[in-house]
Formats: structure tokens, C-alpha cells, sequence
């Protein structure tokens, strides 16, 4: 597999952990879940394109690329309204994360593509390419959450997630904890 195809394959991996992390029910918790998918992915990335990650640089960023986090705030606070609330506001979060972190993704790949670093960022060029793939992501989010529904009813696809995280861990992208939790989490969905 070459580096777009695995690299392809970790942002698609991390977009369906934020859908879930989107979702959980406390308010900034989410937000707080949804960082930490999104720094895991960019470790990832950094790996498949021989890049010393900075978890730094990283959360700096991600914050620049995202710009203020109070579209994402907002739909996390709407989940304090009793009832109803609850359910927009994880409906609208978990894809508002996905679709983030695609785009985060995809900027973090065009630029190590590119033979860039942590250290030498376009910052005008990534806002640029975000703001972009932020759209794209706005679909590919909703898309891949329909799957997830569906696949989670057949659960056929957690056998599928566990092949391709043997595979990552095979190739280094993952270490043997994150290989362990992942698969922990995965069976207990069956």
C-alpha cells in the first residue's frame, strides 16, 4: 500500500472515531475527545511520512487550521438542553467532528505530500485547503455514519475494522496499546 492509500485509510479511521467521540453527551468532553482522535491521527500521519511529531505544534495547529472552536462549541452546548437536546446536539457535533478531521487529514497529507514539516507551515494555504475539504468532509462524515449504522446492525464490520487494524499495527502505524484498547472496543460492540 502505498503512503496516500494508508494515509487515506488512517483519516477515514479517525473520522469514524470522531463521529463517535462527537457524541459523547457532556458538553466539551466531546470537544476534549474529538482533540485527542484528531492528535492521534496526525501522529499517524507524521509516521507514514517520516515526520517527527510535535504533539505541540500539533494542538497548534490544528487550532490555527480550525480557527475558533465555537461552531463546534455551539452544537456541544445545544447538548444541555433536556431531552432533545441531547439528540441534536450529538447529531450535529459528531458530524461537524468527522467532517473536521477529514479536512484536518487531508491538509496534514497535502502538506508531509508536499515534503513539508511540523516546522514550515502554509498556514494560508492549509486554511485554504481545510475550509475546502471541510465541505467535502461534511459529507463524507454523514456518508460514513450512515455505513456505520448500517454495518453495526449486520455486525460484519467489526471484523473488517479488526483486519485493518492488525494491518496497521503490522505496518508500525499503530502500537501494540493502541492496537489492544481499539480491539477491546471493537468486540464489545458485539
Amino acid at each position: 500500500m502505498n503512503k496516500k492509500d494508508l494515509s487515506q485509510d488512517i483519516v477515514k479511521s479517525h473520522v469514524l472515531y470522531s463521529l463517535g467521540a462527537g457524541l459523547v453527551p457532556v458538553p466539551l468532553l466531546d470537544i476534549a475527545a474529538v482533540s485527542v482522535v484528531q492528535l492521534d491521527m496526525l501522529k499517524q500521519l507524521a509516521k507514514v511520512y517520516d515526520q517527527d511529531f510535535k504533539e505541540s505544534a500539533g494542538k497548534g495547529w490544528i487550532s490555527a487550521i480550525t480557527g475558533s472552536t465555537m461552531a463546534r462549541m455551539g452544537a456541544s452546548l445545544v447538548k444541555t438542553i433536556p431531552g432533545i437536546g441531547t439528540i441534536l446536539g450529538g447529531v450535529t457535533m459528531s458530524v461537524l467532528s468527522g467532517a473536521s478531521t477529514y479536512a484536518i487529514g487531508q491538509v496534514f497529507i497535502w502538506h508531509f505530500s508536499t515534503g513539508g514539516n511540523f516546522m514550515d507551515f502554509n498556514f494560508d494555504k492549509a486554511k485554504e485547503i481545510y475550509e475546502r475539504e471541510f465541505e467535502v468532509g461534511k459529507k463524507v462524515a454523514k456518508e460514513m455514519e450512515k455505513e456505520k449504522s448500517q454495518s453495526e446492525t449486520n455486525g460484519d464490520d467489526v471484523y473488517t475494522k479488526l483486519e485493518k487494524l492488525a494491518s496497521l499495527k503490522a505496518k508500525g502505524i499503530i502500537t501494540e496499546e493502541d492496537f489492544n484498547e481499539q480491539k477491546k472496543r471493537l468486540l464489545s460492540n458485539i
